[in-house]
């Protein structure tokens, strides 16, 4: 029998190897910016969205709070071939502490190791809080994702938010790890319900809507120009959180993610947290807005093509929140959600006509998001959307969700290319 705890107390010793914890410490070499100290009197909390080190370097500023990683950004760093070494040092190390390990499962925790170790080099060289994210072999085992949620925080209690992904089983480990005090950067939201449900039911410190994906749905399909989608979604569902935490139901934040260009700053100032590409926070620097107001009460228009409307992709997922979701979300409250499963869960919201919201998705459904990339292809689900057979929202997610699935892989082939 493998013991978890030696294997467990190894990582933790591989991943904290030479690290030199500096928090608290904001005289890193980094000096303020107006520009966002603007943003910042706003409301809005600054973070970048990389783990690239010189990249942030060359961005970063006293008004950044975080840098948030990914299993795609994650993957970047380690393709780049400086972890190698690492790689191998703790194969052997895992092997000669646990002989009978299987291969995932080496991988799995050599894996936890390069995304530990790596966010502990953001953290020592920005002083900033990280986000790390789970393994997306765990998006849908709930013990599991809990585990690795524990471990990740004890690497560095200080820094580290953990991530975990929009599923039934990770609904209920951010759950878990929230009531045990783990700080849960809730990720791959896409809309104003999904937050709702996961604000009241999870908990979580923090909260997204992956408004760039948005975007890029509507104009990629050619369903009209691509603005302004991900920022309707994003406002209501601040405006959503704004009232929750003003009744005292939930501590949530929004992350306003995936921005796409410069221009989104100013548009969406007055959120709780705006997470940037590198690309994207530059385009600002160069180009700040003159005059900055907070946006939460705006809600903007999106431009479709001639003939199209926001019915035939089922959009108004992205913002509504009715009254019978409501309701079924505070039945879920009332029930003892801790011994519930994921299916349980699923079929909570499925009873009550809310099939759209957690679909059931078929292994023909997650080859085919698959296929289709980060972004879906609209004439494969255009029927279903219209009929209101599943969510906008709950298709983004699927798509997103399998994307980083592919990079988490990329990312294994290359640790069992070195072990």
């Amino acid at each position: 029998m493998i013991d978890t705890e030696a294997i467990a107390e190894l990582a933790y010793d591989l991943a904290r190897h030479d690290f030199s914890h500096p928090s608290g410490r904001r005289d890193v070499g980094f000096r303020e910016k107006p520009i966002w100290q603007k943003v910042r009197a706003l409301g809005t909390r600054l973070w970048l969205d990389t783990g690239d080190i010189d990249e942030a370097a060359a961005l970063w500023c006293c008004e950044f709070d975080a840098l948030t990683t990914n299993n795609t950004l994650l993957n970047k760093e380690i393709q780049k071939g400086s972890y190698d070494d690492l790689i191998r040092e703790a194969a052997e190390a895992i092997r000669r502490t646990a002989r009978e390990i299987d291969e995932q499962e080496l991988v799995l925790e050599i894996a936890f190791v390069l995304n530990a170790r790596h966010a502990l080099k953001l953290v020592e060289r920005f002083d900033a809080h990280v986000s790390v994210e789970l393994h997306t072999d765990l998006g849908h085992d709930v013990e599991r994702s809990v585990a690795y949620g524990r471990r990740y925080f004890d690497i560095c209690p200080e820094r580290f938010y953990v991530k975990v992904p929009l599923t039934p089983a990770g609904l209920l480990a951010a759950r878990q790890l929230g009531q045990e005090g783990v700080p849960v950067n809730f990720t791959l939201g896409f809309s104003a319900r999904q937050n709702y449900a996961i604000a009241l039911l999870a908990q979580p410190r923090f909260v997204n809507v992956f408004m760039g994906r948005l975007n890029a749905f509507v104009a990629d399909n050619k369903l009209g120009d691509g603005r302004n989608i991900g920022e309707k979604a994003t406002l209501a569902t601040q405006r959503m959180l704004v009232e929750l935490r003003d009744a005292r139901r939930t501590r949530s934040l929004l992350i306003g993610a995936s921005v796409r260009e410069g221009a989104q700053v100013a548009a969406l100032t007055g959120l709780d947290v705006l997470t940037m590409p590198p690309k994207a926070a530059a385009q600002y620097e160069e180009a700040p807005s003159a005059g900055l107001s907070s946006q939460v009460q705006t809600d903007p228009a999106v431009p479709l093509a001639e003939g199209v409307s926001l019915e035939d992709f089922n959009a108004g997922t992205l913002w509504d929140v009715p009254q019978v979701f409501k309701d079924s979300v505070e039945g879920l409250l009332q029930e003892d959600m801790d011994t519930m499963t994921p299916d349980d869960i699923r079929s909570h919201f499925a009873r009550r006509g809310l099939a759209d919201f957690l679909p059931d998705w078929s292994p023909e459904d997650v080859r085919t998001a698959t296929a289709d990339g980060k972004i879906p292809v609209f004439a494969t689900w255009k029927e279903r959307l219209s009929k209101g057979a599943i969510g906008l929202d709950a298709l983004l997610n699927l798509s997103a969700f399998e994307a980083f699935a592919i990079d988490q892989r990329a990312l294994d082939d290359r640790i069992r290319s070195l072990i």
